[in-house]
């Protein structure tokens, strides 16, 4: 799964992305609007609490790809977003948009401005011209074409377009449509931009991040189904990071924190991509697998070996508080907490599976 991060000149993405990387990019930069990919685990309590149990040889986090594009500049343009810009974020699941929230002289914001909600504005504009552009395009190709070649396939892309026209023009991002599975194929083409997952990150200054929480419900009007914010302050993560464990507890308990915002973060990024977790143990791994959620039984056991999901049988299945409750999976068993489930049984977040199967 991949999160492309983008923001504003200065607004932090290039602080924030090094040190969700802890300064190992794996592919450098090279040129303004290249893209650097970054793979990052997603911090889980819950599996760091299973391998203290389980004692394995290793524990596996699941992971998110973060991709920081450049592109995104300053004073719009009748021509739309670079195309290098669009390119780069064409196969990205969601977006995490830098938002500032800081004052600093010596790197002024583009706009000659301190205010969040309407850079969040701007560059949801940006957004939505893009996208009209490219309907508008689409769709008037389309009414030339259809009167010459009557394709049904073509209607329904038609009718489609005039859905997404209305919805651009509206000012609405086409993610707060909803699309049949035809619709979502004929959409995967295009990759619009207002269509993909939003998550706001609130860049703010040390001295708002005791307040952090009660700051982010005024912003309450920019979190839907498909939209999140979330705030942080990149260059006090950027300096917990750098230090060590023991240092980084007494940094944060000096400024009040409990854990580093940037695992906050990660775990949002993953819950706006509409995954859950599931686990398994044993002495050779324990392992966090993230899926849809709402994914059957038989489907997360291809997640882990293709094998698996075509030799299904039954999925043996605990979810994590019950086994942290009772210490042990034998003791589990032992008052029938430990179930026998079908192929259909959809999985849960914290659900500890032992597929069956035979091949």
């Amino acid at each position: 799964m991949e999160i492309g991060i983008i923001g504003l000149p200065y607004s932090g993405k290039t602080t924030i992305f090094s040190t969700l990387l802890k300064h190992k990019s794996s592919a450098p930069s090279s040129g303004k609007q290249s893209a650097e990919h970054g793979i990052v685990k997603v911090p889980d309590e819950r599996l760091d609490k299973l391998t203290a149990m389980f004692n394995p040889k290793k524990q596996v986090n699941a992971v998110i790809d973060y991709v920081k594009v450049s592109g995104l500049e300053s004073g719009g343009s009748t021509q739309g977003l670079p195309a290098q810009f669009l390119a780069n974020l064409k196969n990205v699941d969601a977006l995490l948009i830098m938002i500032r929230d800081f004052e600093n002289e010596f790197y002024p914001h583009p706009l000659d401005r301190i205010d969040p909600k309407a850079d969040i504005n701007y560059i949801n504009s940006e957004f939505l011209l893009s996208d009209l552009m490219i309907v508008e395009t689409r769709y008037e190709k389309l009414q030339k074409l259809i009167p010459k070649t009557q394709d049904e396939h073509d209607k329904k892309e038609f009718a489609l377009m005039t859905r997404l026209k209305a919805q651009l023009e509206e000012e609405k991002p086409l993610r707060e449509l909803e699309f049949s599975e035809h619709e979502q194929l004929i959409l995967k083409g295009y990759q619009f931009l207002s269509a993909k997952p939003v998550l706001y990150v609130l860049n703010i200054p040390e001295d708002r991040i005791s307040d952090a929480a009660s700051y982010e419900t005024g912003f309450a009007e920019f979190s839907g189904t498909s939209s999140a914010v979330t705030t942080i302050s990149a260059e006090i993560e950027k300096e917990i990071s750098d230090l060590s464990a023991e240092d980084a507890a007494v940094f944060m308990e000096d400024l009040g924190i409990a854990e580093p915002a940037l695992h906050k973060l990660i775990r949002k990024s993953y819950e706006l991509l509409g995954l859950i977790s599931f686990f398994t143990v044993g002495e050779d791994e324990c392992r966090s697998w993230p899926i849809r959620r709402g994914t059957n039984a038989q489907k997360a056991a291809g997640v882990i070996h293709s094998d698996l999901e075509k030799g299904f049988i039954r999925a043996e299945t605990v979810h994590y508080t019950e086994l942290m409750e009772q210490g042990s999976l034998s003791v589990c068993k032992e008052k029938g907490l430990l179930r026998l489930e079908g192929k259909e049984y959809e999985v849960k977040d914290g659900d500890i599976l032992n597929i069956r199967f035979n091949v």
